[in-house]
């Protein structure tokens, strides 16, 4: 199945920030791991987050954690943030179950 992605107006703010190298990587790599199986956890790339209703879904990218959840055939990517912001974003956009 291919689902279809969404990018958030803050992911696009977010993508925005990055330097070009790192954008074209990000698209590159969103695009390898949400396109057909964005629900399949592993250890190292995609995490399901525990006690959150909002976000579902965590993408590692080196040092950038690509936040988004899964309804129906559509990702919605809602944040791309440095792995040092991450604590302070879930405190503010997450929602506990």
């Amino acid at each position: 199945m291919r689902y279809e992605i969404i990018l958030s107006p803050e992911a696009v703010e977010d993508l925005k920030q990055l330097d070009a190298d790192s954008r074209a990587k990000i698209k590159d790599l969103i695009e390898v791991h949400l396109r057909h199986e964005p629900t399949k956890c592993s250890k190292s790339r995609i995490k399901r987050l525990k006690g959150l209703r909002y976000p579902r879904y965590r993408l590692r990218i080196e040092e950038i954690r690509i936040f988004y959840d899964v309804e129906g055939s559509t990702v919605e990517v809602l944040a791309i943030i440095p792995k040092s912001k991450v604590t302070e974003w879930l405190k503010k956009a997450g929602e506990e179950i």
